[in-house]
């Protein structure tokens, strides 16, 4: 499996991203969380389309991975990791835990710091959150998130199987937390002691300020825990809390053009 993963990494990434999008989309159909009042059609396509525009962007502007930085890195002997372990297990396994830790903190960034906010506040105006809010990212987020990894990843000489690993968790986990999917309260409280679930996520998609600024992690509960912004629960209830921004809540404000243009858009309130 791993030689797999590795010697095809596009085309496996690509086959988990739509099998993990196509699961949690029938999961959601058959085990819903919330009534979704919102435009799915317009929503899906908007959402879709700026995961496919996101990745011809990102080529473009950046015609190298992160497995090619990992892999340079690697050969030239570049980082912590490449110098303290040398190809072991260890490093990969600190790497994927660094890198969550990492995105985490950049999560953290880009809610504080306003104009970062701008550009992440398209992917909290959806006004329902299932699977296709967690590919609906702004391109030039995208961009500056791909920087953030090529740095740390030269820095700490993070293998390339741990990369590739990560970022396959990553995306996959990312759909996972978003998805609108109705989970026992008992299973929901056992995995949330180590992983983050779609009930501890979408916390983080209320139009209430405090809960915005809460539960950032992707992968690991852990890191709200010790950093102080977890929220165990929304004050208005999972059925009945309102998702998104309370300005862009018109049906025309989830087409492809207006989510693009909403950065530089007058930004009358952080809600």
């Amino acid at each position: 499996m791993l030689n797999l993963l590795t010697q095809h990494p596009d085309q496996s990434r690509l086959i988990i991203f739509f099998a993990v999008l196509l699961i949690m989309a029938i999961l959601e159909f058959l085990l819903p969380k919330r009534k979704v009042n919102a435009k799915r059609g317009i929503r899906w396509s908007s959402n879709i389309g700026i995961v496919v525009l996101d990745s011809i962007v990102a080529r473009i502007i950046l015609p190298t991975t992160t497995i090619a930085v990992a892999l340079y890195a690697d050969a030239k002997g570049l980082g912590l990791f490449n110098i303290i372990f040398q190809d072991s297990w260890l490093a990969i396994v600190l790497s994927i835990l660094v890198l969550d830790l990492l995105i985490y903190g950049q999560h953290v960034v880009f809610h504080k710091i306003s104009w970062l906010w701008r550009f992440h506040r398209m992917h909290h105006s959806d006004v329902h959150i299932d699977v296709t809010t967690g590919i609906r990212f702004h391109p030039v987020e995208i961009i500056l998130s791909l920087l953030i990894k090529f740095a740390a990843i030269l820095i700490l000489g993070v293998p390339a199987l741990a990369i590739l690993l990560f970022e396959i968790i990553l995306n996959a986990t990312a759909m996972i937390t978003h998805s609108n999917l109705s989970i026992p309260a008992w299973l929901d409280k056992l995995l949330r002691i180590i992983f983050v679930t779609p009930d501890m996520h979408r916390v983080h998609h209320s139009v209430h300020r405090n809960e915005t600024d809460s539960n950032y992690g992707f992968n690991f509960s852990l890191w709200d825990r010790l950093f102080g912004t977890y929220i165990d629960q929304p004050k208005d209830t999972h059925e009945k809390m309102q998702i998104g921004i309370n300005r862009f809540r018109d049906d025309r404000e989830q087409y492809i053009d207006k989510l693009l243009t909403q950065p530089f858009r007058e930004d009358t309130s952080r809600q």
